[in-house]
């Protein structure tokens, strides 16, 4: 799915005081879909900043979507995660183990959101919405109602900062189950 994380690296004074303001959000103990409404409104204001990443940390793969861990809480409270995204790369269709907050940092990325629909004695997936998404665009949810499949919708790069309520750094990743389930169109 995605290409192996590398180690927590060098940390930019903009993506500094970024934790910080997560830190301070997080630290407040609301509910999971306030908290990653608030931890969005902090992302937004880096959201394209020439000093939020190093070089190292806009690096992708040509073979698959790259995880950069950032920054992972020593509490297990939180994580600040960069997605970068060579033109055509997706995840599949997937969920999360805690509230998620995605903001695009270069490019455009497509989204394509579905629910879960009982069908007899399986499931099915049915397409609820398609969005774009461009640079500056934030989306925070919070588990149920979750699940997507994320895709780079443009011809460049595509970086995309998220911030999980998971210590992804232990995990190896926000994804809580992976749907390979029949999928209605919208």
């Amino acid at each position: 799915m995605t290409t192996p994380t590398a180690p927590l690296t060098t940390t930019t004074a903009r993506l500094a005081k970024l934790v910080g303001d997560v830190r301070e959000t997080v630290g407040r103990g609301l509910p999971p879909d306030t908290t990653a409404y608030l931890v969005g409104e902090r992302l937004a204001a880096h959201l394209g900043a020439p000093d939020l990443l190093t070089d190292a940390q806009r690096e992708g793969d040509p073979e698959r979507y790259r995880q950069h861990i950032l920054h992972a809480e020593s509490d297990g409270s939180f994580s600040v995660v960069a997605l970068v995204w060579m033109p055509g790369q997706q995840t599949s269709v997937h969920d999360h183990v805690s509230w998620c907050v995605t903001g695009v940092h270069q490019g455009t990325e497509s989204e394509r959101r579905y629910r879960l629909v009982p069908d007899g004695m399986t499931a099915r997936l049915v397409a609820t919405e398609d969005v774009v998404n461009h640079q500056g665009d934030v989306c925070g949810f919070a588990p149920p109602g979750d699940i997507h499949r994320v895709r780079n919708a443009c011809s460049d790069v595509a970086i995309s900062i998220h911030i999980y309520g998971a210590d992804v750094s232990r995990l190896g990743s926000s994804v809580r189950r992976v749907y390979d389930l029949p999928a209605d169109a919208l």
